[in-house]
């Protein structure tokens, strides 16, 4: 029996992962997957992140124009994160 649970909960752990895109770890593709990113944000993204990665939900939105608090909100609602947190947990 705790063997399947701790199986179902390491299924689950890795589903949420799947689901969540790391804006320091995603590529185009999966930033895209998430309502709201698209080619050009994305690319925006990719780029700012070139120069060294986002330390968190703030220097992602002080460094990549168009995102701002609610664009923050909303794609945090969406799955992003910015090193394994919600724009919520930050606050």
């Amino acid at each position: 029996m705790l063997k399947h649970l701790l199986a179902a909960a390491l299924a689950l752990v890795a589903c949420a992962a799947l689901a969540a895109p790391e804006v320091n770890r995603a590529d185009q593709a999966s930033l895209e997957k998430v309502k709201g990113i698209g080619v050009s944000l994305s690319g925006r993204i990719l780029q700012a992140r070139k120069l060294r990665p986002f330390k968190d939900w703030n220097d992602l939105i002080r460094r990549v124009p168009g995102i701002g608090i609610t664009g923050a909100i909303r794609l945090s609602a969406q799955g992003l994160t910015v090193n394994g947190l919600r724009y919520e947990d930050e606050e």
